[in-house]
């Protein structure tokens, strides 16, 4: 199967040149999806689902477009490629689209992420039932149980990339997730649900079945006497798992895209202290068995850490070679990676015990944030602090706020 990807995207190369193209950028992808769910102790969904396909970047003419297929046979790639590029030259010229400046593709790190893990890339079907049938059996005995749901996921992929101006990569990687869904009976006919899926890189580095069933048990169990949560003005203290959804609105809007079509509220803050002094992002692709870790990305520029935010101070932004061209500013990566807020040397019960009153927000309901003020209005689940510690469970609650406060 290699080589046959590396065949159809060298083929394809030389069809668009042949057909007129100055430039290509072409990929070939392979991926396995793999489900398997459990509901009230049966077998409900089992799901393994394989995907091969080909995109293809052409430059003709100053004029650019991308184009992609399923069918890798060589008589079929013929007829597409030629399809494609003459579509393309049939549209309007854009200036700043050219392929990526070969300079851009140095300096890529020569190591191993660790991102593979044969034992997932090899499960047997029988090991995955066993796992669903193991997470059920964990998160039974409660009375007070209604539904329950359990599910295994996990996948592997292989992509690799040939430009018509050097470039050559290949990037595989695996991931796994399990985990469960419950709803317990609660006061009246109230009811309260909890979950708990975590997932990585390699099987080693998963929690055991029965840890991940008893959080979830202890996630759903901390929801039971949840009650309409109270108006109030005052602070917040946000766990680390639902830290994600706010640190990701945060930098959104942090892209060369956001500036130059004027919907970022990071505008004109290049070197400027814009946050908290506690603040510091860096993403990093070169995480060892990192969910978002890459050697290059999509447009083959060298993974390198790229410090967005240094003690409050925005230092970058996320800007690709066609928007880092209209904004004349110079390209780092046009996508997110591994996103890592620096941590501070509170605990938890430190930060409860600051706090004083407030809440303590487990998990997001809904919501959005104005990507070009920066305002913020999200539902939420979560726990009042009294006293500095974790008091009763509230829901039915919405936060505002400034993303940049």
């Amino acid at each position: 199967m290699q080589d046959k990807m590396r065949h159809a995207a060298e083929q394809s190369l030389g069809l668009a040149r042949k057909a007129g193209a100055q430039d290509a950028w072409v990929s070939v992808s392979r991926s396995r999806d793999v489900t398997h769910e459990y509901r009230d102790g049966k077998l409900e969904k089992v799901k393994d689902a394989t995907s091969l396909a080909l995109s293809i970047e052409l430059y003709v003419d100053g004029r650019y477009a991308s184009h992609s297929t399923t069918d890798l046979r060589e008589p079929s790639l013929a007829g597409f490629i030629a399809n494609a590029v003459s579509l393309t030259r049939a549209l309007q010229p854009d200036p700043y689209r050219r392929i990526t400046p070969p300079e851009l593709f140095k300096g890529r790190a020569d190591r191993d992420l660790q991102l593979l893990d044969p034992a997932i890339r090899d499960l047997a079907p029988a090991q995955r039932l066993a796992w669903c049938k193991e997470l059920d059996e964990g998160i039974r005995g409660d009375k007070r149980l209604i539904s329950a749901s359990c599910a295994v996921y996990d996948g592997s992929s292989r992509s690799l990339s040939v430009s018509s101006n050097g470039f050559h990569g290949e990037q595989t990687g695996t991931s796994i997730w399990m985990g469960a869904d419950l709803t317990f009976r609660d006061r009246g006919d109230r009811r309260a649900s909890g979950d708990f899926y975590p997932g990585a890189r390699r099987l080693s580095d998963m929690p055991t079945v029965q840890n991940i069933a008893r959080k979830a048990l202890e996630r759903v169990r901390q929801r039971l006497g949840v009650t309409k949560g109270p108006s109030q003005k005052g602070y917040m203290v946000v766990d680390a798992r639902a830290a994600g959804r706010l640190i990701s609105s945060l930098v959104s809007p942090a892209s060369a895209q956001a500036l130059q079509q004027k919907r970022s509220f990071w505008m004109g803050q290049l070197g400027k202290m814009m946050f908290s002094e506690q603040l510091t992002l860096v993403d990093d692709p070169l995480l060892l068995r990192g969910l978002g870790s890459r050697l290059y990305d999509s447009e083959g520029i060298a993974a390198r850490p790229l410090t967005l935010v240094d003690k409050g101070v925005v230092q970058n932004i996320y800007a690709d070679t066609y928007y880092g061209r209209k904004l004349k500013m110079a390209p780092t990566t046009g996508s997110r990676s591994n996103l890592l807020m620096k941590p501070g040397s509170s605990s938890l019960k430190d930060l409860l015990a600051a706090a004083g009153e407030g809440i303590y927000v487990t998990s997001w309901l809904g919501g959005n944030a104005d990507n070009t003020t920066g305002e913020f209005s999200l539902g939420l689940r979560g726990h009042l602090i009294r006293n500095g510690k974790i008091a009763e469970p509230v829901g039915e609650m919405n936060v505002t706020g400034s993303l940049k406060e």
